[in-house]
């Protein structure tokens, strides 16, 4: 390696010595010696931060013996070809722009560290990979570039995919799935959709817009420029959009600002021109000198991603050093004095018309951030890191420790996000739809615009925003606003309340009665009315109601395992034995009336035997098919959570329905054949005329039974045990009433009537 010992010049900041030559690169700082076109000021930290870590290795002989590292500083356009004019340069003798030619050159040219624009760092690697300089660049490396530039260039930041799943966690976690895109350049724009927007889409996140920021344009052009700025100004404010992604570096916040700045619309909301601005982590937040007295207010609220820093002993002391009292020479700090400050040197005879003289006293840290930050940021320190990464890579060099393929791994850089809200904003494209109900989608729309439409009964959406409704547990219901699931009560018929206590009362009324015409029959037994129709008969009969009267208890309270095995059970039984009562008492009339006729064969059918044999048939039958509905799936006491929306209805399940149906089918067997015998001896001359009152006691209890089925089954909850009890009570009152009444008005109110003449006259 060759020595080198430079006078420094107006673009060269020079460290004396023995050096390797570090060049670095600023891309769109614009500076030249005579007029300052756009200066921005964190690229005076950022050469503070190479400078300080020139120093600091050229200080410390652990890292590099008997070596000492210099540097040159460059600048570019953004344009292009600057960069590749530049990368020429240093191919070349200097001062003699012939590339691939160097002649008494003494630079030694070992590292590029390039800025932070992607787009200046690819230029350069690709002009200089088949020279193979090693460039380090703490730029965003691009989806794709060139294989062999790739193996020359350390890009110091994540790759603009990694950035992009960062945007992607962090639009998820805020909820923000409609939202828009800006972008630097063209390029950017459609290399964003061809490699990232899938990633987007797939996760719900939907993009109103994706446009490009105006090109900086001169002359006769800035007419055109305006105009393309003016349209995207109302593309961004006339969005419902709330949080806008900026793809690109720090030089897009210069363009952004002016021109929110200087342009509006009062057509647009004032509350659609609030957005949060989400940016990379190459930008930087300092004003060039025209933007100065614009507002900032813009950035309130804005997130951007950090680069890991932290504050390196002695850098502060190095900085408050360079000041225009001590290096005179150093055009490079003169101007990013007057820049700042705003002021100008009484030296310079161009500026004899400034109202503020510099007085070379002034202090960077009387600066707001909006100017210059005082404190090293996450750029400057990878800057430094860069240069301790050249110098780590030399000491291997020398040593001859590098092996092949091998390379130095700068300390890893970390993401993190800050936020200053205080509300959370929403970028949503229509507002999300309430708790209560769900998403419906719009035909010829993104995914992220929808409508909302109400939860149908029976379920809900405890949430905002959510794609359907879906039903509560089995023991909740949904409440009203049908946004969250409250508990379901436990409900059934109980004897404290008034229709409990009601049907309990009609029972025990009832029962009474029966009890007490059993009484009138057994103290009357001997009269000729008790006498007339099998008087064991009528007493079964009046038992049988007494206790189907009795039974209906069963069915009020909370069931519980005996209630449920005996209240069908003993309904059925009861009500059987009435029925072959009746069917005895009508059976009997017609065989004796049958037996009357001469050589009939019926008398001797005729008597006490017969009844007692349909009693005791009928009794037995249902009493075995009740065994086996008990042995094989006997009723229990079980929870009916769906027929009532807002209760849990407590009740018997009947276990087995085949048994059950089997039950009742054979009492209804049993109603049909009492029902038609009777029917058919209603004309038949009888004592007392029974037969025709158990007709009609016969017509009375079909037709409570008939309409009983459909009632039944249009009920729900507890009303449908009450429409048994009902019905029950109802069919055995009127047995009660329409046999009975009439033989209880003539032993009581008519006993003239109940004589054997009247019998023997019947």
């Amino acid at each position: 390696m060759q020595l080198l010992d430079e006078t420094c010049n107006n673009d060269t900041y020079c460290h004396r010595g023995t050096w390797y030559n570090v060049h670095q690169e600023f891309s769109a700082s614009c500076y030249n010696a005579n007029k300052l076109q756009k200066f921005l000021t964190p690229n005076y930290q950022h050469t503070l931060a190479l400078a300080f870590a020139v120093k600091d290795i050229n200080g410390n002989s652990g890292i590099l013996s008997n070596v000492s590292l210099g540097f040159h500083i460059a600048t570019n356009y953004p344009e292009d070809y600057t960069t590749y004019l530049l990368a020429m340069e240093f191919l070349s003798t200097k001062d003699k722009f012939i590339p691939n030619y160097k002649c008494n050159d003494q630079r030694n040219v070992v590292a590029i560290i390039g800025g932070p624009q992607t787009k200046t760092g690819l230029n350069m690697a690709t002009a200089l990979c088949n020279y193979k300089f090693p460039q380090i660049t703490f730029g965003s490396p691009p989806l794709t570039y060139n294989d062999n530039s790739a193996l020359f260039v350390k890009w110091m930041f994540p790759d603009e995919i990694h950035q992009h799943k960062g945007i992607l966690s962090l639009l998820l976690y805020f909820g923000w799935i409609w939202v828009g895109m800006i972008s630097q350049f063209e390029e950017d724009r459609e290399r964003f959709i061809q490699k990232s927007l899938s990633m987007f889409l797939e996760r719900g996140i939907c993009f109103d817009f994706t446009e490009c920021i105006p090109q900086m344009m001169y002359g006769n052009e800035t007419a055109e420029m305006v105009e393309e700025a003016d349209k995207l100004y109302r593309i961004i404010m006339g969005s419902t959009v709330i949080a806008v992604i900026l793809n690109g570096d720090s030089s897009n916040i210069g363009t952004l600002r002016m021109m929110l700045a200087g342009l509006d619309s009062d057509d647009i909301p004032k509350k659609r021109k609030a957005k949060v601005w989400i940016m990379p982590a190459q930008m930087e937040f300092t004003s060039i000198l025209m933007q100065r007295q614009l507002p900032i207010d813009f950035l309130h609220g804005a997130i951007s991603f950090a680069l890991h820093s932290k504050e390196i002993i002695g850098f502060q002391q190095f900085m408050q050093t360079k000041n225009p009292i001590f290096e005179k020479d150093n055009g490079f700090i003169r101007d990013f004095w007057k820049d700042v400050f705003e002021c100008s040197f009484s030296s310079d005879i161009s500026d004899e018309n400034a109202e503020r003289i510099c007085t070379r006293e002034e202090k960077l840290d009387t600066l707001p951030n909006s100017v210059f930050e005082a404190t090293m940021g996450g750029l400057s320190y990878s800057i430094y890191n860069a240069v301790y990464a050249v110098a780590h890579a030399l000491r291997a060099l020398h040593a001859s420790q590098l092996k092949d393929g091998q390379k130095f791994d700068p300390r890893r850089q970390k993401h993190f996000i800050q936020s200053t809200w205080q509300t959370m904003p929403l970028s949503i494209c229509n507002e999300k739809c309430p708790s209560g109900s769900s998403k419906v989608k719009i035909e010829g729309r993104l995914s992220c615009c929808y409508d909302c439409r109400q939860c149908p009964d029976g379920k809900i959406a405890d949430q905002m925003d959510l794609d359907d409704c879906f039903p509560c547990p089995e023991d909740q219901y949904p409440n009203k606003g049908q946004d969250n699931c409250l508990q379901k009560p436990v409900t059934y018929l109980t004897f404290q309340e008034l229709l409990g206590i009601s049907l309990v009362m009609i029972a025990v009324s009832f029962s009474v009665i029966s009890a007490a015409v059993l009484g009138i029959f057994i103290k009357h037994q001997d009269t000729p009315i008790v006498k007339a129709n099998n008087r064991n008969l009528t007493y079964t009969l009046l038992i049988a109601l007494l206790f189907s009267f009795l039974c209906t208890l069963l069915f009020i309270g909370q069931p519980d395992q005996v209630k449920c095995l005996l209240r069908q059970t003993t309904f059925c039984i009861t009500f059987s034995i009435a029925l072959s009562c009746i069917l005895g008492k009508t059976t009997i009339v017609v065989l004796a009336f049958m037996a009357t006729k001469p050589g009939s064969k019926m008398r001797k059918w005729v008597g006490r035997r017969m009844a007692n044999t349909i009693v005791l048939s009928v009794f037995t039958v249902q009493f075995t098919i009740c065994l086996l509905w008990l042995a094989i799936s006997p009723p229990f006491p079980d929870s009916d959570m769906h027929s009532m929306v807002e209760e849990i209805v407590l009740e018997c399940n009947e276990g087995s329905t085949t048994m059950f149906y089997t039950v009742l089918g054979f009492m209804g067997l049993l109603t049909a054949v009492t029902f038609t015998v009777a029917f058919l001896a209603r004309n038949l001359p009888d004592s007392f005329n029974e037969a025709k009152f158990i007709t009609f006691s016969m017509l009375v209890f079909c037709s409570v039974w008939v309409s009983f089925v459909p009632t039944y089954l249009s009920t729900k909850g507890k009303y449908v045990v009450a429409v048994e009890i009902f019905s029950i009570l109802a069919s055995a009152a009127g047995l009660l009433g329409c046999i009975f009444s009439p033989k209880c008005y003539i032993i009581i109110l008519r006993p003239d009537l109940n004589k054997k003449e009247q019998l023997i006259k019947k």
